[in-house]
């Protein structure tokens, strides 16, 4: 209840309740007109000092909050966002409102940020002003026990149990054991046509279950994989570059070199092999810019929060978006044409986060582009593919997956580089 409000009762409990029981008293201010005429006065200004309070501070505060729209009631733009392309959705209203700008998605009010400074204020230099969070019916789903949700202490200790997996040295160690994986997997797609998106699923889920768990029987790693199905709706894809490209033929090329290599000294890939891709790291790295994995991250306002000149009220979500940024013309020209070159030079800071910024960025991200090179590699050396029907694209519910999961017919090379 506002002071305006409280005084407003307080006037009416006093005139319609106290008064009566002091009837006496009434009459004594009757009675000595100059007492009444204090009073009155008295009670105006406390109205009026009342009002004034609760003006400022609404005014204040409302004038300072990001520009953009809260759509409809407990709607709000939630029917927009999952009914459009996503990056259509926040670009336009990053050309209306600015980098920062408000809007209420998932039943939660919301200021987005496509600024590369403001990301890192929120996710770096001011990340304890902005918890963890995701949206409640989200929440719910993954559990407040999860580790994206603790801070401090607790936070830091999960996060050191779950790096024990994704160390430098235990991801170099990990090398042959993810290869087996490819070239396990590989074979059974041959001579047929697969599920891009469920395939990839696949793979990733099998390389993170090594990782996490070690080894298991296959009937126990079939439980947990149906345990997981049940969880994971949809993943952002990265998508695959079709044979005929520059970009497979230079890669293809570069792969060569390393087969024959390994063709001399008869063995399977390193970590060094790995560090030695630098056109193949280029075309991940454009990759995970074009299509990011993660688009936006939530975190929430634990007090008022001043950002850039705007104030975030306690309670809101706010989301950096990783892909509005990434797609920025400021910090990638042309960022809507595939162009691995671009990161011969490296990125502006911030600019470029496709497993996030600050102490909760996805302790996983060194393995997942492990994983993407040492697919590429075999998949470029000895297989041929293209894809299947006449629909491709994206489609968006409400995560971006490609249409019909991407059918792709795999056929086994006859000779290595033809």
């Amino acid at each position: 209840m506002s002071c305006l409000q409280n005084t407003f009762y307080t006037m009416q409990l006093f005139s319609t309740q106290l008064l009566p029981l002091h009837f006496h008293s009434y009459q004594f201010l009757i009675n000595h007109p100059s007492l009444l005429t204090s009073f009155i006065f008295c009670s105006f200004f406390l109205i009026l000092f009342s009002f004034m309070q609760w003006w400022h501070h609404h005014h204040h505060n409302h004038k300072r909050l990001p520009p953009g729209s809260l759509g409809w009631s407990y709607l709000g733009e939630t029917l927009k966002l999952y009914s459009e392309n996503p990056n259509s959705f926040f670009s336009n209203r990053q050309k209306w409102y600015g980098d920062i700008f408000k809007t209420h998605i998932l039943g939660c009010p919301c200021v987005m940020i496509s600024s590369p400074k403001a990301a890192r204020t929120v996710l770096v230099t001011q990340a304890n002003l902005f918890k963890p969070t995701y949206p409640p019916s989200k929440e719910k789903l993954i559990g407040q026990e999860a580790i994206f949700f603790q801070q401090g202490a607790c936070h830091s200790m999960l996060k050191k149990l779950v790096q024990a997996s994704f160390l430098p040295s235990t991801i170099r160690n990990s090398v042959s054991e993810v290869e087996q994986i490819v070239l396990k997997l590989l074979p059974t797609w041959a001579n047929r046509t697969i599920n891009t998106l469920q395939e990839m699923k696949r793979y990733a889920f099998e390389v993170a279950s090594i990782s996490a768990f070690g080894e298991t029987n296959e009937l126990e790693m079939e439980e947990i994989r149906e345990l997981y199905s049940r969880l994971e709706k949809g993943y952002n894809s990265y998508p695959l570059q079709l044979p005929g490209t520059s970009y497979w033929k230079a890669m293809k090329r570069e792969q060569q070199g390393i087969k024959s290599k390994l063709a001399t000294e008869n063995r399977g890939l390193s970590w060094d092999d790995t560090r030695h891709m630098p056109f193949t790291t280029r075309v991940m790295e454009e990759t995970l810019r074009s299509a990011s994995i993660v688009s936006f991250t939530f975190r929430e306002a634990v007090r008022d929060v001043e950002v850039e000149g705007y104030i975030i009220p306690k309670g809101w979500k706010v989301l950096p978006l990783f892909r509005t940024i990434h797609h920025s013309p400021h910090f990638f020209p042309q960022p809507y044409k595939f162009d691995p070159s671009r990161f011969q030079v490296p990125p502006r800071p911030n600019t470029y986060m496709p497993f996030g910024n600050g102490v909760h960025s996805c302790p996983g991200s060194e393995l997942a582009k492990l994983e993407i090179l040492l697919l590429l590699h075999h998949l470029t050396i000895s297989y041929r593919w293209e894809v299947v029907g006449n629909e491709d694209g994206i489609q968006y519910g409400p995560f971006p997956v490609p249409k019909h999961g991407l059918p792709l017919k795999i056929t086994l090379r006859k000779k290595i580089f033809t």
